[in-house]
């Protein structure tokens, strides 16, 4: 291997090392301001980020390290929010992908839910609270509910555009030799889908953790939204700032392990991309 192809990993390497290096300093500025500014104003509602830190690790990470950290309050409130999440977007994964699919590849019914589907993307899903607890009641199947059908729409369009959108020259050659429709499926149409998918999975993500909650603020017994509001109600506010903390981890490392999982599946995707030299 020649030494200008060992550089480039190199480069590439000492660039995404840069920009995090920039993002972190920039991170550390505005928490700084955000901690003399608090103490100067001395608000009630925002405090010192000091206290919301150190809440965080008394509230979430004060346990035996036989318990990875995790506190009891971790348990009860953290545990049932990821298990309504993993539930919702599971079933929202599925159903979305294997709808897409079908409406993608079968026209007439693209061409019948079509209307059906953008009426639904249009509808707040959170406008349908009051409707979900009705029929679940306050139960985790109401969560589960909101969070699968807000997560259910992105990841069915993206399908469904995926599919619509496979090369018909690759379409033609996979016909001319006579494919099973099993090695079609695997060999052409799943893969040639797959970045569209990915995508609505990844933004379904997000769609998933404000759903998750948005649905615990005003219907649950346990879980990050009730605790966010029960210490609202206490006046315990730098209780109430870390669960905000523990939701933006959270998301961060939920879009890291997709991204993760994601750089590894659609490898090929990103190597056959015109502009993947210059960007990656």
């Amino acid at each position: 291997m020649s030494g200008q192809a060992l550089s480039r990993p190199i480069a590439t390497s000492a660039l995404a090392v840069g920009r995090g290096v920039r993002s972190l300093w920039l991170l550390a500025l505005l928490l700084v301001v955000w901690e003399v500014a608090a103490r100067m104003v001395g608000s009630l509602f925002v405090p010192p980020v000091s206290q919301i830190f150190g809440a965080f690790v008394d509230t979430w990470l004060s346990a035996s390290p036989s318990s990875l950290f995790l506190s009891s309050q971790f348990r009860a409130d953290v545990l049932p929010s990821l298990a309504r999440l993993g539930l919702g977007y599971g079933a929202a994964t599925v159903l979305g992908v294997g709808a897409g699919i079908l409406i993608g590849v079968w026209r007439p019914a693209g061409a019948f839910f079509n209307p059906l589907i953008r009426l639904g993307m249009s509808v707040p899903v959170t406008a349908l609270l009051p409707i979900a607890i009705v029929l679940f009641g306050i139960t985790s199947g109401m969560n589960i509910f909101l969070i699968a059908l807000g997560c259910l729409w992105p990841i069915l369009i993206n399908t469904y555009d995926g599919v619509r959108g496979i090369d018909r020259t690759v379409v033609t050659a996979a016909r001319s030799l006579r494919l099973t429709r099993r090695r079609y499926f695997l060999r052409v149409l799943l893969p040639g889908a797959s970045p569209a998918i990915f995508a609505g999975m990844r933004i379904s993500i997000g769609i998933a953790l404000v759903l998750m909650v948005i649905s615990e603020l005003y219907a649950a017994t346990a879980g990050l939204g009730f605790y966010i509001v029960s210490q609202q109600r206490l006046f315990q506010f730098p209780q109430l700032w870390s669960a905000i903390v523990l939701l933006a981890l959270l998301g961060i490392l939920f879009n890291a392990i997709f991204a993760l999982v994601e750089r590894v599946l659609l490898r090929w995707h990103r190597n056959v991309r015109p502009d993947s030299a210059e960007s990656h």
